[in-house]
């Protein structure tokens, strides 16, 4: 357990579309704490010196899109999974004024999985269409799954292939979608789908029987997940993965159990 902070916030650019806010709330009223959780738009040139202001209030909170990797070198102490992955989307302030971080989306994704595919995964061909932080943690997920091998395709070539040597036992970079494509299970780690319908690989390549996670979510769900929905795959954008990450993160602030029904609650009476 992590001394209680003084608030949490979430910190990216942008942040309005995040449901964050949502779900932590309910996390908290439901465990009876009374802190806020606010989502801060900050800008790039911003980061260091917000950072630095947070640490001083003994804040802690959430990291999205741009900020993983960044949050990940201002720290002065990481969980092994966090410096596994290279990437931060959990930090804290603990009690000697140090800012921890840890990466929560590792377990969020294997939940995701799991609930999925109905078990525990095994003997899978992964395709990851990306290589930042998300598809670290993707690739961090894999490679604690029995006999199982994951392909990472980028629109930058040296990117992949930066991310598939960190991950060499079980990774390797391709530099043809038809790969990515024609795995058991396809992951769409990049923002590709957040703001408008477009798709990071053509639904159409997808081979038959492939599972596939989006890690995107919007309201309505992106234009890739319906798609592919409507082709007869098995399909979850990244709401699953969202959710568990949240509550793994409140466990790690709180030392006590997330209440994931009131968390999944929340988001169902939002969309209404």
């Amino acid at each position: 357990m992590t001394p209680q902070p003084a608030r949490l916030v979430l910190l990216g650019h942008p942040v309005d579309h995040s449901l964050s806010p949502i779900l932590q709330g309910a996390a908290l009223r439901a465990a009876g704490i009374p802190l806020r959780y606010d989502a801060v738009d900050v800008e790039p040139s911003s980061f260091d010196a917000m950072l630095s202001a947070l640490i001083a209030e003994r804040v802690a909170g959430n990291v999205t899109v741009p900020f993983k990797i960044r949050m990940h070198d201002r720290c002065d102490r990481l969980t092994p999974v966090a410096e596994r992955v290279g990437a931060v989307n959990v930090f804290w302030v603990d009690d000697r004024g140090r800012l921890v971080g840890d990466n929560s989306d590792v377990g969020g994704f294997d939940r995701a999985v799991r609930d999925l595919i109905g078990g525990a995964p095994h003997d899978l061909s992964v395709g990851v269409v990306g290589a930042g932080g998300a598809a670290a943690a993707v690739l961090a997920a894999v490679e604690a799954w029995p006999g199982c091998i994951a392909q990472i395709f980028n629109r930058t070539p040296e990117r992949a292939a930066r991310l598939s040597e960190r991950f060499r036992s079980i990774a390797r970079a391709v530099d043809d979608v038809g790969a990515i494509a024609g795995a058991q299970l396809v992951v769409n780690a990049t923002t590709v789908g957040l703001r408008d319908e477009s798709m990071p690989l053509d639904a159409a390549l997808i081979a038959p029987g492939s599972a596939i996670i989006d890690l995107v979510y919007r309201r309505g769900e992106t234009a890739w997940v319906r798609e592919l929905r409507a082709r007869g795959h098995r399909t979850a954008d990244g709401l699953g993965m969202l959710i568990e990450q949240g509550a793994l993160a409140f466990e790690t602030w709180f030392g006590r159990p997330a209440d994931r029904g009131a968390m999944w609650a929340s988001i169902a009476q939002s969309r209404h």
